[in-house]
């Protein structure tokens, strides 16, 4: 795929880590690699060349590319474009990075989009949006199965032509994962301001970048945008309550979970958990709902860790 420059001192060694996971028509890889420079290796230096396109973000890190006419450098969080058909050099520094090989049969409208686009980064608000989606993709591969794979990748390639290529319809055509990315995104950015009493629906809207309406349907199954905010401000509240070692006063809590008034808490809480605060901070209502087990000995071994992981989510 490309040829590595040797380091200047070999005694010191090098280190790199690739995951890949077949997707049938696509492929995705994990790689953790120390500093390099690269060279592609196009059609004229290789006798069976690949001509993929890879889009490629990084954990940490940053790449810096030198193509015949431009240069682009990619950071954490953004989408990068390379051809591996088509010459081009660089350097990448210590980083981590999720790699999607895209072939150039794989779609007619793709290769179109992607042609656009390649030797460049996806930097707009979609391509933003691309990102998160591959960060989806890197939590989930691990535990999904065989059988979802044409879903995935039909998703996966309305999400290229929505980002990569945004119109009405091929936004449309990825409204379910983007739906996806969305709530996960959401989830961050609340989690991060759970104790911050500004947070509301305009806040959340403003920073995800959607339409009023639009949030409201996204947030529809959970009872609402505030009611999924309250909850998770009752479940960390709770587990402060379970806390022994938490000897803060009940209003204290409640205060810190934007709760003004003690009552407001109690009967929100009460709702909630069907018990009071009292009762919890007592221990004679130590636990939370009760969730059923998974059967994971229907996950191959090395998956039950990561669908046990998932089933507790959110």
């Amino acid at each position: 795929m490309l040829e590595f420059d040797e380091p200047d001192d070999v005694t010191v060694g090098f280190g790199g880590r690739q995951v890949t996971w077949d997707l049938g028509c696509l492929a995705f890889s994990r790689i953790e690699t120390d500093a390099l420079g690269f060279v592609s290796l196009p059609g004229h230096t290789r006798r069976d060349p690949l001509d993929h396109w890879t889009l490629t973000t990084l954990l940490y890190g940053s790449v810096n590319t030198i193509a015949p006419a431009r240069t682009f450098e990619g950071g954490a969080g953004v989408v990068q474009v390379h051809p591996l058909g088509r010459p081009f050099e660089g350097t990448v520094t210590n980083s981590e990075m999720l790699m999607l090989f895209v072939p150039r049969d794989f779609c007619a409208e793709v290769t179109g989009a992607l042609n656009a686009a390649e030797f460049s980064n996806l930097s707009t608000g979609m391509g933003r949006l691309f990102t998160d989606y591959m960060f989806g993709l890197a939590k989930r591969l691990p535990v999904i199965d065989e059988t979802e794979l044409p879903a995935l990748v039909a998703a996966t390639r309305a999400m290229i032509l929505a980002c990569a290529a945004p119109s009405a319809d091929h936004i449309e055509e990825a409204q379910e994962p983007i739906a996806s990315v969305l709530i996960e995104r959401a989830h961050r950015i609340i989690q991060a301001r759970l104790f911050d009493p500004t947070l509301a629906a305009d806040t959340l809207r403003r920073e995800l970048g959607v339409s009023r309406s639009r949030l409201y349907r996204l947030f529809e199954p959970f009872g609402g945008v505030m009611h999924y905010i309250q909850r998770r401000r009752l479940l960390d509240a709770h587990s402060a309550l379970s806390d022994p070692n938490d000897r803060r006063r009940i209003i204290e809590i409640a205060e810190q979970h934007c709760f003004s008034d003690g009552t407001e808490f109690s009967r929100a809480f009460r709702r909630e958990f069907g018990c009071s605060p009292t009762d919890v901070r007592s221990g004679q209502k130590p636990d939370l709902p009760y969730k059923p087990a998974s059967d994971l000995k229907a996950y191959a071994p090395e998956a039950r860790f990561g669908a046990l992981l998932y089933r507790l989510h959110g």
